[in-house]
């Protein structure tokens, strides 16, 4: 794993630091759980930059407070995956057309999740 990737995700504070309860992350799905290691993984492996992720999560949280006072970790997490979905656009990792495309055989059941 890339060191500096794992301690900006570890000390990412403010809007963007991640929900914890006693110090562990909190996930309240399995999504979420992946969404947070697809994230991590491909910033890794240099698919995306991990500022660009982090700035754009700080933007998306921002936009999320009346979601967040509902169920915080759940509004956290559809953050971290517009963001996601963001980035990977941006930087040319997929298209819309594909992003669209996949999300549409998840919901259709076309496509398996992945445990």
């Amino acid at each position: 794993m890339d060191e500096q990737v794992n301690r900006s995700i570890a000390y990412m504070g403010g809007a963007a630091a991640l929900p914890r309860k006693n110090g562990e992350l909190v996930f309240e799905a399995p999504w979420q759980a992946r969404a947070f290691g697809m994230a991590v993984a491909l910033a890794n492996q240099r698919l995306y930059p991990w500022e660009a992720f982090r700035q754009h999560l700080i933007a998306e949280v921002a936009e999320s407070t009346e979601r967040a006072k509902e169920s915080p970790a759940a509004a956290y997490y559809e953050s971290w995956l517009a963001s996601l979905e963001h980035v990977l656009m941006e930087t040319g990792v997929c298209s819309e057309d594909e992003l669209s495309r996949r999300v549409a055989e998840f919901a259709s059941g076309a496509r398996e999740e992945i445990y």
